[in-house]
C-alpha cells in the first residue's frame, strides 16, 4: 500500500474509481471535469494491488479573504473503492493533503460534505449556509420582462465585472470572479444540461444566474439589480418553461426577503465546511470590530496539524511583533498609532505572536466556528476542550469574524 501525490499526466487514472463510486455523475460531467479541472488540480491516492483504491482531489481557487487574495484548495471526490473501505485510507489522504497545504501556508481548505459526520473527526466545521428558495412558474400572467440570452465564452469578462462591481463588497470570503472563472463555469453548467442566463437592459447586464437540469431544474447564484427584480424572476420562468418545468429550486440567493412573488424561502442549508490549516496566516488576516482594541492570549489544541498547537497572543498594538527579520517594534514607536486606532471608527489590524501565558484554551475546530462567525463566543465556550476566562470571552467578542461568506462552488 502506498499513499502518494499523482503526477499531472496520471490524473486520468482516477476516472475509473470516480465512475465506480459516484455513479450518479454523467459522462458529460466527467468529460468536463477531466478535461478542465485535472489540468491544474492535485490528486492524492492510495494504491494497493497495483491499482488506485482511494483518492482525494484538491481543486485550486483564488479566494478573497478580507483584503487579501489566496490560492485555496477545495477538497472534492474523496472516495474509496467499496471492497477497500474501513482501512483508514480516507484519513491517510486527508492528513497528507492537509500537511502539504500547511507547508504552503494556506490559511484554510474547504469542502461540500456528503455527510457532516465524515469530516468532523478531522476538525472540519460548517461555516456557510446556502439560502434555498423554490420558484413556481406563474400561469398565464403578464409580467414585465427583458430579453434573456445564453452566455457564451465571450461574456466571461462582463459577467465577472458585474459581480465585482455590484456584489463583491457584500462578502469577506468568496471565489474571485474573473473571465476564466466564468468561462470554466459555463462549461460546467453545460455539462449538466444547463448554462448561464444573462438579463440585459440597454446592452448592460442587470442580472444573471447559473442553471442545470439533471434531476430537475436548479438555479444557482441568482444575482440581479434590485430595480429589475420582477424582470429577473420572469427570466427564470422562461428558462423553466424552456425545460418543461413548473418549478425550480434556487440556491445561494442573496435576498433577505421571505417571499418574492412566487419565489418562496424554503430553508438555510448547511453547505460548506472549513478546516483551518496554517493558523498563524489566518490570524494575521483578522481585524477588530470598529473602534475596539484587543489584547488577549489563548492556547490552541490541534491534534492533526500540531504546529498550530501554540499559545497565541492577539493585540491591537504591534509591540513584540517581528516580521521578515525586522526588529520588533518598540512601545514608544506605537503610542501614537494605538491612540489613532482607539479613536478610529474603522476596523483595525490585529497583531499576532506566540507567547507563554494563556487565558484560555480552544480546540482548532471551536476556533473555526468562532472566527468564521458560525457560533458565538458563548456557544463555543460550551464545546468540549474549550475553556475561556470571562476576560478572554470579552476580548474575543472584539474580533470581526469572517461571517460574510459566498462559497457556492460544486467542483
Amino acid at each position: 500500500m502506498e499513499v502518494r501525490l499523482l503526477k499531472q499526466q496520471e490524473h486520468g487514472k482516477t476516472r475509473l474509481l470516480w465512475e465506480k463510486v459516484f455513479q450518479e455523475d454523467s459522462k458529460a460531467f466527467l468529460d468536463y471535469y477531466y478535461f478542465f479541472k485535472t489540468r491544474e488540480n492535485s490528486v492524492y491516492v492510495v494504491e494497493e494491488d497495483e491499482e488506485i483504491r482511494s483518492m482525494l482531489h484538491l481543486n485550486p481557487f483564488l479566494i478573497q479573504v478580507g483584503e487579501g487574495q489566496f490560492d485555496v484548495r477545495y477538497i472534492i471526490a474523496v472516495a474509496t473503492e467499496e471492497s477497500y473501505r474501513k482501512r483508514g485510507y480516507m484519513g491517510m489522504l486527508l492528513r497528507k493533503a492537509m500537511q502539504a497545504m500547511y507547508q504552503e501556508k494556506q490559511p484554510f481548505t474547504f469542502l461540500m460534505p456528503a455527510a457532516e459526520a465524515i469530516y468532523t473527526p478531522y476538525d472540519f466545521r460548517f461555516v456557510y449556509d446556502q439560502n434555498v428558495w423554490k420558484y413556481t412558474v406563474v400561469e398565464k400572467q403578464e409580467q414585465k420582462s427583458l430579453p434573456v440570452s445564453e452566455a457564451g465564452i465571450g461574456d466571461g469578462a462582463d459577467l465577472a465585472a458585474f459581480f465585482m462591481e455590484y456584489f463583491s463588497e457584500r462578502f469577506q470570503i468568496y471565489a474571485v470572479r474573473d473571465e476564466q472563472y466564468y468561462q470554466t463555469m459555463l462549461f460546467e453548467q453545460q455539462s449538466e444540461n444547463g448554462g448561464i442566463a444573462i438579463l440585459k437592459r440597454s446592452e448592460k447586464i442587470v442580472g444573471c444566474f447559473l442553471y442545470g437540469d439533471e434531476d430537475g431544474l436548479e438555479i444557482r447564484e441568482p444575482l440581479y439589480l434590485k430595480e429589475y427584480e420582477t424582470e429577473f424572476w420572469a427570466a427564470v420562468g422562461k428558462v423553466c418553461e424552456k425545460h418543461g418545468q413548473k418549478e425550480a429550486l434556487v440556491y445561494a440567493g442573496i435576498s433577505e426577503e421571505e417571499k418574492i412573488g412566487t419565489v418562496e424561502f424554503q430553508k438555510q442549508k448547511p453547505t460548506i465546511m472549513v478546516r483551518i490549516l496554517h493558523l498563524e496566516s489566518l490570524l494575521r488576516l483578522l481585524k477588530t470590530k470598529a473602534g475596539e482594541q484587543i489584547d488577549c492570549s489563548f492556547a490552541v489544541l490541534d491534534s492533526i496539524l500540531t504546529q498550530n498547537s501554540r499559545v497565541w497572543k492577539l493585540q491591537s498594538s504591534p509591540i513584540g511583533e517581528s516580521e521578515e527579520g525586522e526588529e520588533a517594534v518598540k512601545e514608544a514607536d506605537v503610542a501614537k498609532e494605538v491612540e489613532k486606532q482607539r479613536l478610529s471608527d474603522c476596523e483595525t489590524k490585529i497583531y499576532v505572536r506566540e507567547t507563554e501565558d494563556s487565558e484560555g484554551v480552544l480546540s482548532i475546530a471551536a476556533l473555526t466556528s468562532l472566527l468564521f462567525g458560525y457560533k458565538s463566543v458563548e456557544e463555543v465556550a460550551e464545546e468540549p476542550d474549550v475553556f475561556l476566562s470571562e476576560r478572554l470571552k470579552g476580548e474575543l467578542k472584539k474580533i470581526q469574524p469572517f461571517d460574510k461568506i459566498y462559497l457556492n462552488e460544486i467542483v
